[in-house]
């Protein structure tokens, strides 16, 4: 019998964990290590920082889901890996051995790099269902008292789609209570132009985030260094695409929300052979790390270096059905080694990402995510605000059922000739 230890049990854990236990041997054991008891869908954290949703409606507990595909649950944080001894330490002192490891943590977030910015500071966040909770809570006490909105990302970031997405649902939600006169709006970027999205833009991204964000009266900064965030004032620092210093900017706001950048959680931060300097995992080419091969990694906690240099640092975003194509990866090269195999799957990382914006949205595919592309598509329309609602809803069925790619899920992507594994 194999025991094969997933740590993590966001949407990359989650989806590892039904694979997992849906494809390896019946006498093989499964384990998630979770640092809580709960998942909730963090594509819909914009919407609860507006209160269009609550926290009750994207958060499900794990437990009873898992016991009924038979896949254990350790709902302890973990504090260290000991890939040398193939053991896991917990927080409550807890060992647990494993002959596999999926680490799928996600990141830590990076708010200290930045003076003032995250939860409990100057600005607020959307990366976890608790900040959006509290970003909710101040968006009720905003919209009585209603002034300049400063949102984005700070240098370092990688994952921009939630910001776009959190500024258009404000500005949606202003113009729907009929005080956006009221609410100058500015958006602040390390990309060198809006879409660029940490992937180089996709398709006609450029063009058509500047047309939208002008329509709807939002300004922008790019190649932006947040040097530092004071109560209601924003300190950024913009440069020319040449890394020169450009502007000094001083930004007042009455509600800001700034994405951080990330790095590697503290559980494996550090480890020689197993993380970059930045504590995100090195991988090979099947998702497996080179010095410790009965490890793999998926999602964001992966080392993917940046896609082009930039005059301010942005990372690579790691998109969802990308995160599900390292996760297939991961399970079927699990597989072959068990049954004494090479492992041989690669994820294509293709990217299909759904932005909601309020009252419409833009969707772009991906094929692959990292250029040079056989598919390079951006396009916008209300038919993807409808698009996002229909897949929270459907994500969130598929996490409670177990069933990770229904047959004609798996039928119509392979039609649209989008795959998980190469």
């Amino acid at each position: 019998m194999a025991h094969i230890v997933i740590l993590g049990a966001g949407t990359g854990g989650m989806t590892c964990a039904y694979e997992m236990r849906e494809k390896v041997r019946p006498w093989d054991k499964v384990t998630v290590i979770s640092d809580s008891p709960n998942f909730h869908f963090v594509p819909s954290n914009p919407w609860v920082a507006v209160n269009w949703r609550t926290r009750e409606d994207i958060e499900i507990p794990i437990a009873p889901y898992f016991k009924r595909n038979g896949i254990d649950l350790i709902a302890t944080p973990a504090k260290r890996v000991h890939p040398k001894k193939d053991q896991i330490e917990l927080t409550n002192g807890q060992i647990v051995d494993y002959d596999f490891l999926v680490i799928a943590t996600g990141p830590k977030l990076a708010f200290d790099e930045v003076e003032g910015i995250g939860p409990g500071k100057n600005t607020h966040s959307i990366c976890h269902v608790d900040h959006a909770v509290e970003a909710g809570k101040a968006w009720n006490q905003f919209i009585r008292d209603p002034g300049p909105i400063v949102v984005g990302a700070a240098q370092g970031a990688s994952c921009f789609g939630p910001a776009y997405e959190f500024a258009m649902i404000m500005e949606t939600d202003l113009r729907r209570r009929k005080i956006r006169d009221k609410v100058p709006m500015t958006f602040v970027t390390p990309e060198p132009y809006v879409g660029h999205i940490g992937l180089g833009g996709v398709g006609d991204s450029r063009g058509m985030m500047e047309s939208i964000m002008r329509e709807r009266h939002i300004k922008w900064i790019c190649n932006a260094i947040i040097t530092r965030v004071a109560p209601g004032k924003m300190f950024v620092t913009e440069l020319d695409d040449m890394g020169n210093v450009k502007k000094e900017h001083e930004l007042p706001f009455k509600h800001s929300m700034i994405l951080p950048a990330f790095k590697g959680v503290d559980a494996v931060f550090g480890i020689d052979g197993l993380t970059n300097q930045s504590g995100f995992i090195l991988i090979d080419p099947y998702q497996r790390n080179p010095e410790y091969d009965n490890i793999y990694a998926v999602g964001v906690c992966v080392d993917i270096p940046p896609v082009e240099s930039t005059p301010v640092p942005t990372g690579a975003p790691k998109t969802g059905y990308m995160l599900e194509s390292m996760v297939s990866a991961t399970v079927h090269n699990i597989c072959a080694t068990l049954d004494g195999n090479v492992p041989d799957h690669k994820a294509t990382w293709n990217a299909i990402c759904l932005a909601d914006f309020g009252d419409t949205g833009a969707a772009f595919v991906a094929l692959p995510q990292i250029p040079p592309r056989n598919v390079n598509w951006f396009k916008e329309g209300k038919w993807v605000h409808l698009a996002k609602i229909a897949f929270e809803k459907y994500f969130l069925r598929k996490m409670k059922k177990g069933t990770t790619e229904p047959i004609y899920e798996k039928y119509v992507l392979n039609v649209l000739g989008i795959k998980k594994l190469k």
